[in-house]
């Protein structure tokens, strides 16, 4: 049998589960910071899910200032030990700064592909059925607003349309553009 018969299985096993974790640990993060509404239905889904682990981390790991500093050391730690699982499965070895450096960036163009995601279903939620309040629509309003927000105060609407939107997906993607070729280095 090929060596990547169970190989192939298990990197994507291992990516996925660790991938639908970290986001849901960076979600809940991103909207601790944005002071994001606790009761929101989509928060306490949020808030469950990461609770058995952030709760034990948070009386070791206090929070700094707004940050929820245990979410964030939970967030880099998934991150690493996913690509070290990725690392022994294929049989490679990567020194663990690389691993480090690996991870923020990973961490970091998720960050970026949730904004991205959340202004653009944003924008389409505004443009199917304009002004109805969801518990979705008020969480992306809230994890978009620091991105959309000083966008919004240099440039204003034009003929009533806000363009905000489209000058923030285009900074995102410069910059991960940016982001890309280091981590292919």
């Amino acid at each position: 049998m090929n060596s990547t018969y169970l190989t192939n299985p298990l990197e994507f096993l291992i990516t996925t589960l660790f991938s639908l974790y970290i986001l849901a640990v960076m979600l809940r993060f991103l909207l601790g910071a944005v002071r994001a509404d606790f009761y929101n239905p989509v928060s306490q889904f949020l808030v469950r899910i990461t609770n058995p682990v952030l709760v034990p981390m948070r009386k070791i790991i206090p929070s700094v200032g707004k940050y929820d500093t245990a979410a964030l050391l939970l967030l880099l730690l998934l991150q690493v030990l996913s690509l070290v699982l990725l690392v022994v499965l294929r049989g490679a070895s990567v020194s663990f700064l690389t691993l480090l450096l690996l991870a923020i960036a990973e961490l970091t163009l998720l960050l970026l592909n949730i904004f991205i995601f959340s202004i653009i279903v944003q924008v389409i939620l505004s443009w199917i059925n304009p002004g109805t309040y969801t518990p979705v629509g008020a969480l992306l309003h809230s994890i978009t607003s620091p991105v959309l927000g000083p966008i919004q105060r240099m440039i204003p609407p034009v003929a009533g349309i806000d363009l905000s939107p489209l000058f923030a997906l285009i900074g995102l993607q410069v910059i991960k553009m940016l982001i890309h070729p280091l981590i292919g280095a």
